[in-house]
């Protein structure tokens, strides 16, 4: 049974991690977007190179290496908190249905 304490603190989630959640959506858009000016600047250091080269060297870069990490970073942070707004929302959702197939049985 889903009580109306459990709707609130919910509702509350819901509410008060909006701002979190965006940022997190931003950040991992942010280095995602990233990716590639970072692998252009890596190239551009290598211009001598064949292009085939130049991409090879920006793909082991540690500079590149890390970036996709803190692109990882963030993919889980987004994907954890996209996953606790969605779990809170069919929270709110299942209280809904129980509390309309309630008003039904009454009448």
């Amino acid at each position: 049974m889903i009580t109306d304490e459990d709707i609130e603190k919910a509702l509350d989630y819901l509410r008060d991690s909006s701002t979190k959640a965006a940022r997190a959506r931003a950040e991992r858009i942010y280095l995602d977007e990233y990716c590639k000016p970072l692998k252009s600047l890596i190239m551009r250091e290598n211009q001598s190179e064949s292009l085939g080269a130049q991409e090879a060297r920006a793909y082991a870069d540690s500079r590149y290496k890390q970036h996709l990490e803190a692109l990882k970073t963030a993919i889980e942070q987004d994907e954890y908190v996209r996953f606790m707004r969605d779990a809170a929302d069919a929270k709110v959702r299942a209280w809904q249905t129980m509390r309309a197939t309630e008003r039904a049985h009454r009448v």
